[in-house]
């Protein structure tokens, strides 16, 4: 039976303006020439994500077929489709994703371009319970985390991971659980809020901006949305001459949302929770690699390859950081923060 055509939803106005309406936002890859177009600018089309230092992974991890694998953070799939085409059919490849919502959507992707449950296994797990994994399947050949944020969750205002657009101050990378950034900020402390913004993004004016924030919740006022917030780190920072402020709002405003949601996720915890199992999940010559985003992270990994290769663990880490090329970042300007960290188990 032919498959009737299904009309997309009608919005007013020449362009749609909510997220829920832009048709090529939802479904990047069929509209293959507005990506193309964007990518060539050197922008991440809205709603899909581009994987960073590909090649170099791939020089590293030195796929082959039949090999056990495992992408420990799934994201949109574009490291785990060209780690899959290694394999040319042969072992198979398991990936992790704490969000719910992205992580079907790539299964249901990946799955179009004939990767399926026979050489893929997609599970919704946040990576630090990798030891549970191991356990069921089996030690890896070789393993990759991305630790960086997948793009299609910053450009859904609905998850209110940026503050270009208005949207509820979730920042929870599986909105199921636990608390949201929202939520957080009405039982910290200006001091609490001041160290975590110090510690999660290096932010020069965190006292100001904790103090701000703190005394705008105990007067009542809400801080909700994504604009709240970048709100009030404006009035904050009102202080600094004009031919300047802008341009300091929206790096305190990126620092900001990074700390909240560094803190919401747990992400230091779980980070070196998955860096102290990493080698328990690593075949003997298993490879490991790991991309970092800021220097947190990067301090973590970096710590972990170096004690375990000292206790003779792994038997070679990655002395220096590897970066992407100055191509690559002109290519993609989310790439400029990247180091890539590894390692092989002895």
């Amino acid at each position: 039976m032919e498959q009737q055509h299904k009309r997309r939803v009608r919005y007013a106005g020449t362009h749609p303006k909510k997220f829920s309406e832009k048709y090529k936002e939802l479904n990047p890859e069929k509209y293959a020439d507005t990506v193309a177009k964007v990518i060539a600018k050197g922008s991440t089309p809205a709603g899909m994500h581009i994987p960073i230092m590909v090649e170099e992974i791939l020089d590293f991890l030195q796929i082959r077929p039949g090999q056990q694998g495992l992408d420990a953070t799934l994201g949109y799939g574009g490291h785990a489709g060209r780690m899959l085409q290694c394999l040319h059919g042969q072992g198979h490849l398991y990936a992790l994703d704490a969000d719910p919502i992205e992580s079907v959507k790539t299964k249901e992707r990946l799955g179009r371009q004939g990767f399926g449950e026979d050489i893929l296994t997609v599970r919704l797990m946040n990576f630090a319970d990798v030891d549970r994994l191991t356990a069921e399947v089996g030690k890896f050949d070789f393993v990759l985390a991305d630790l960086g944020l997948s793009s299609m969750q910053i450009d859904n205002p609905e998850r209110g991971f940026s503050f270009k657009v208005d949207g509820p101050l979730d920042l929870r990378l599986n909105p199921l659980k636990g608390q949201s950034a929202a939520q957080r900020l009405q039982e910290v402390d200006r001091y609490e809020l001041a160290g975590m913004l110090v510690e999660n993004a290096d932010e020069p004016y965190a006292e100001e901006i904790a103090g701000r924030i703190i005394s705008a919740l105990r007067k009542g006022k809400k801080i909700e949305t994504t604009g709240q917030l970048k709100d009030i780190i404006a009035e904050t920072l009102a202080f600094l001459p004009e031919k300047e402020r802008k341009e300091a709002v929206k790096k305190s405003c990126q620092r900001t949302f990074q700390a909240l949601r560094i803190d919401v996720n747990q992400e230091y915890e779980v980070l070196e929770a998955f860096m102290d199992k990493l080698p328990g999940a690593l075949l003997s010559g298993g490879r490991a690699a790991i991309l970092t985003f800021h220097s947190g992270e990067d301090r973590i990994v970096k710590k972990a390859f170096q004690r375990f290769c000292r206790e003779g663990i792994y038997e070679e880490v990655a002395r220096d950081v590897i970066r992407p090329s100055a191509a690559e970042c002109a290519a993609n300007s989310r790439a400029h923060s990247t180091k890539l960290r590894w390692a092989v188990k002895a």
